[in-house]
C-alpha cells in the first residue's frame, strides 16, 4: 500500500494544476445540485414493519393524512384564580382558536370549550387547542410555524398565558451556523501553533473544508431524492471537518519532516503519502466501516445516517492523499517556518522529534508504568460510573425557558403528564368498530390509564381509533409498561385487528431497538478493531491494549454525558438547554465515531512506536522514540478534533448537542489518558511480547502502515537511480523524479543525489578528491 501511495501523491503533486481543477470542479458540481435539486428532511424516528409504524400508515389511509400530520398543542391559563371557562376569557379563548384555524397549512384547530370534546382541565384554569397541520413535521416551513408563534404571542395580550409545544414547532438542524465558524477559528489557531507557518495552516484548514463541503453538499442534494434525518448533514459537516483536518495534519507533518532531511517539495510530498498517508488510509477506512456498520442493526435512518457520514469520510480520504500533495506543491518550502527554510538538511536523528516536556512525559510513563496505568485507568472507570445509570428515549425535551417548556409545564400541572403524550389504538378490519367498544372497556380498566375515550370509528366504517391518556409521562416506565399491557392482553378478534401507535408508542419502540442493537453493534465495532490492529501491527497483545482502552473510553465518554445531559451536573456550563434521558440513537452513533477516531490515534501512535522496534531499538526505547515523533502531533489533531466538537455544544440543536459533548470528552479522555498514558504504559509493561505473534498467524497479510516498502528496495536499484539521475541532471527539472525511481530518502547519506537539494555538493559531503566539504550554500538547500 505504502508504494501504491507513494506513487499516487508523486503524481497529485507533479499534476498539481489537474488535481486541483478536478477537485474545485466536483465542488461546484455539487454546490449546484445542493442549490436546485435538495428536498426536505425528517426530524421523526420510526421503523417500517414495526407495529407501531405499520398503524400509523393505516391511520392514513383509513382517517386522511391530518390525522397523522404535525400538531401543536396551543395553551391557555386563565390569570390568578380565574377560570378560562369565565365568559370574557371564553371569548379571548375562542378568538385565538379561530385565528389558529385561518394559518397557512393548518387543517383544523380544536375548540377546547366544545361542549361535546372539551379540553379542559379540571379546576377549569387551564385549556389547550390541538392544531393540526396536513403534512409531516419536517414539512412545515419557517414560515408556517413564525405564524402559530406570532398568533401565540398575540394571545397573551388579552391577560391569558398562552403557550405552544409541539412536534410542528421542532426546526431542523442548519449548516454554516456558529458552531462551524467557531470549529474552524480554533482549528485554525491551533495549527498556526503546530506549524509556526500561516500558509501551512490555512492550507491544511481550506483543504479540509473543501472536502467536507463536497460532502455536506452531496447530502444535501441527497434529501431532494430520498428521505434523511434532518441531522444527517450537520453530523456529516461536524465529523467530516473534524477528520478533515486531522488528516492533512498528519500528512504534512509529515511532509515538512522530509523537507528537513533535505528532500525536493515533490519527494517530501510523495513520501509523506507514502507513510502518513498509509496510516490515513488505514484509519479512514476503519471510520468508514464503523459508520457503514451501522447498517447491520436494521434500523434505516440510522443506516443513512451511518453511510453518508462514512462517504464524507471516503472524500476526506481522497482530499487528503490527491488534493494535499498537489497544494503541497504549490507553496513549496512555505510549508515550513521562514526560519528553517535556509537551513542545510540534517539526517533522520538530528530533527527534534518532540520538545522536552514531550520526551520527559514519555521517559516518566515508561519508568512508572504501573503507577501509570492504574491511575489513568482509576481516573476513567470513576467517570465512567454514570453510565450505568444511562436511560434513553426519542422524547426530545424543550430548552428551559421556551414556550415549548412554558406549555409543558402547564399540562403536567393543570392535566397530567400523560396528556402530552397520548397512545392511540387502531382498531382494522371489517368488525372493527363493534369489537372497539369492548377494547375500549378492557383498556380503561388497566393501571395507569387515566382515560380511554370513546371509539372514533372511520368514514367507511373499517376501522376505529381510541385515545388513550396515560396517568404517566412519556419518559416513566409506567407507559412503557402500559404500552406492553396492552399489547399483551388485547387480544385480537375475528375481521379486527388491534395496534398500538402515536409518537410515545413509536418512541418506545424504536428505543427499545436501538438499546437491543448496541451491544451486537458494540461487539461488531470491538472484533473490527482487535483484527485490523493484528493485521497492523502483526500482534495478539498490541490489539488487546487498543481495544481495552477503547472501552474505557467509550465507558468514560458515556458516563460524563449522563453526568451533564441526564443528572442535570454542570449543565448550564455546557448550556444543555433540557435534562433527561439521551436521545435513543446517541449512543450507538458515538459508539461507531469514537472506534474510529480512537483507532486513528492508535495506529498513528503506535505505529512510530512499531517502526522504532523494526528499526532495532529495544522495547523501551522504541515506545519512547515512537511517542516522541507521534505524540505532539496527536495532540494537536485532538485539540482541533475536540474544538470542532465542542463548538456545537452550546449553539447546536437538542439533538446534537449530547452527541457533540460525547464525541468531543471522548476525543480528550481518548487522546490525553489512554494514548498518552494508559497506551504507553501497557506497552512498556509488556515488554517485548507486546510484538509477540503466534506462527500459526503468520500467514497474515501484512498492511504497511509505516512505508517500510518504501525503504527496503536494493541498495543497488538506488545507486542505479542515482547515476541515472546524475547524468540527466541538465535535462530534468530539479523537483522531478521518475515515477519508478526510489524516493530520495531511502539512499545512503553519503551518496544521496545532490541536485535534489542543492545541485551540487550537500554540506558536509567530502569533495571527490577527499578534500574537506564545502562550506553550506547561503541559497535554499532544496528545490522548490
Amino acid at each position: 500500500m505504502a508504494t501504491l501511495l507513494h506513487r499516487l501523491g508523486l503524481a497529485s503533486v507533479r499534476h498539481r494544476i489537474v488535481v486541483t481543477i478536478a477537485w474545485l470542479v466536483a465542488l461546484v458540481a455539487v454546490g449546484v445540485g445542493a442549490a436546485t435539486l435538495s428536498g426536505t428532511t425528517a426530524n421523526t424516528f420510526s421503523i417500517p414493519g414495526q407495529e407501531s409504524t405499520t398503524a400509523l400508515d393505516l391511520m392514513k389511509d383509513k382517517f386522511g393524512a391530518a390525522s397523522a400530520g404535525a400538531t401543536v398543542q396551543v395553551v391557555f391559563q386563565a390569570p390568578g384564580g380565574e377560570k378560562v371557562t369565565d365568559p370574557a376569557n371564553a371569548a379571548k379563548v375562542a378568538k385565538v382558536v379561530g385565528s389558529l384555524g385561518g394559518l397557512p397549512g393548518v387543517v383544523s384547530a380544536s375548540n377546547p370549550l366544545d361542549p361535546q370534546r372539551p379540553s379542559v382541565s379540571q379546576d377549569q384554569g387551564a385549556a389547550f387547542s390541538t392544531v393540526t397541520y396536513g403534512v409531516q413535521p419536517s414539512e412545515v416551513t419557517d414560515d408556517q410555524r413564525a405564524a402559530i408563534l406570532s398568533a401565540v404571542d398575540a394571545g397573551r395580550s388579552g391577560g391569558l398565558t398562552v403557550e405552544a409545544r409541539g412536534e410542528a414547532l421542532s426546526n431542523p438542524a442548519d449548516i454554516g451556523g456558529a458552531s462551524e465558524i467557531l470549529g474552524v477559528v480554533v482549528a485554525l489557531i491551533v495549527l498556526a501553533l503546530t506549524y509556526g507557518s500561516l500558509v501551512a495552516a490555512g492550507m491544511n484548514l481550506l483543504t479540509a473544508i473543501v472536502g467536507v463541503a463536497i460532502g455536506a453538499a452531496g447530502i444535501v442534494t441527497l434529501t431532494g431524492f430520498m428521505d434523511l434525518q434532518s441531522t444527517t448533514p450537520i453530523l456529516a459537516v461536524m465529523l467530516g471537518l473534524a477528520v478533515g483536518v486531522d488528516y492533512a495534519l498528519f500528512i504534512v507533518t509529515r511532509h515538512r519532516h522530509e523537507l528537513r532531511r533535505g528532500l525536493s517539495v515533490h519527494d517530501a510530498a510523495a513520501k509523506a503519502v507514502g507513510t502518513a498517508g498509509s496510516a490515513v488510509v488505514t484509519a479512514g477506512l476503519t471510520v468508514v466501516i464503523a459508520l457503514a456498520g451501522l447498517s447491520v442493526v436494521g434500523i434505516p435512518f440510522l443506516s443513512e445516517m451511518g453511510i453518508a457520514a462514512a462517504a464524507t469520510i471516503v472524500i476526506a480520504v481522497l482530499v487528503a492523499i490527491t488534493l494535499v500533495p498537489a497544494v503541497l506543491g504549490f507553496i513549496g518550502l512555505k510549508a515550513l517556518p521562514r526560519k528553517l527554510r535556509d537551513v542545510p538538511p540534517v539526517e533522520q536523528d538530528e530533527i527534534p522529534a518532540g520538545r522536552g516536556f514531550i520526551r520527559g512525559w514519555a521517559h516518566m510513563v515508561t519508568h512508572q508504568r504501573v503507577l501509570s496505568l492504574i491511575l489513568a485507568v482509576a481516573a476513567l472507570a470513576v467517570i465512567a460510573i454514570p453510565f450505568f445509570s444511562m436511560k434513553t428515549t426519542l422524547n426530545q425535551r424543550a430548552a428551559e425557558g421556551s414556550t415549548q417548556a412554558a406549555a409543558q409545564e402547564i399540562i403536567n400541572t393543570r392535566f397530567g403528564p400523560g396528556v402530552s403524550s397520548p397512545l392511540l389504538i387502531l382498531v382494522d378490519g371489517p368488525n372493527a368498530v363493534a369489537y372497539s367498544g369492548e377494547v375500549q372497556k378492557k383498556v380503561a380498566a388497566l393501571p395507569d390509564v387515566a382515560l380511554a375515550t370513546p371509539a372514533q370509528p372511520s368514514q367507511d366504517q373499517s376501522a376505529a381509533l381510541i385515545t388513550i391518556i396515560p396517568a404517566s409521562g412519556p419518559e416513566d416506565q409506567k407507559t412503557v409498561d402500559l404500552v406492553n399491557s396492552i399489547r399483551d392482553t388485547i387480544p385480537d378478534a375475528d375481521g379486527a385487528t388491534v395496534y398500538v401507535t402515536g409518537n410515545t408508542a413509536i418512541s418506545i419502540d424504536v428505543s427499545q431497538k436501538l438499546n437491543d442493537a448496541l451491544p451486537v453493534y458494540l461487539a461488531l465495532v470491538v472484533g473490527l478493531a482487535f483484527v485490523l490492529l493484528v493485521l497492523v501491527f502483526r500482534s495478539l497483545l498490541v490489539p488487546v491494549v487498543g481495544v481495552l482502552g477503547f472501552l474505557l473510553t467509550i465507558g468514560a465518554a458515556f458516563g460524563a454525558t449522563v453526568a451533564v445531559f441526564q443528572w442535570g451536573w454542570a449543565a448550564s456550563a455546557v448550556n444543555a438547554g433540557s435534562t433527561g434521558p439521551i436521545l435513543s440513537l446517541a449512543p450507538i452513533i458515538i459508539v461507531g465515531i469514537l472506534f474510529g477516531l480512537a483507532m486513528d490515534y492508535q495506529v498513528f501512535l503506535v505505529s512510530r512506536m512499531h517502526e522504532a522496534h523494526a528499526h532495532g531499538a529495544s522495547p523501551r526505547d522504541a515506545i519512547v522514540t515512537g511517542f516522541r515523533q507521534a505524540a505532539p502531533v496527536v495532540v494537536a489533531a485532538a485539540t482541533i478534533m475536540f474544538a470542532v466538537f465542542a463548538a456545537f455544544v452550546p449553539e447546536g440543536n437538542d439533538t446534537i448537542k449530547p452527541i457533540a459533548f460525547a464525541l468531543a470528552v471522548g476525543i480528550a479522555f481518548d487522546a490525553f489518558i489512554v494514548r498518552m498514558i494508559a497506551v504507553p504504559a501497557a506497552l512498556a509493561l509488556l515488554g517485548r511480547s507486546a510484538w509477540w505473534l503466534p506462527r500459526w498467524l503468520r500467514w497474515l497479510p501484512e498492511l504497511d502502515v509505516e512505508g517500510a516498502a518504501l525503504e527496503r528496495a536494493p541498495a543497488a536499484h538506488a545507486a542505479g537511480a542515482h547515476s541515472a539521475d546524475t547524468v540527466s541532471a541538465d535535462s530534468q527539472p530539479a523537483d522531478s523524479q521518475p515515477a519508478d525511481s526510489q524516493p530520495a530518502d531511502s539512499q545512503p547519506a553519503d551518496s544521496q543525489s545532490a541536485d535534489s537539494r542543492t545541485g551540487g555538493n550537500s554540506a558536509g559531503t567530502p569533495s571527490a578528491n577527499g578534500s574537506a566539504p564545502s562550506e553550506p550554500s547561503p541559497t535554499p538547500t532544496r528545490s522548490r
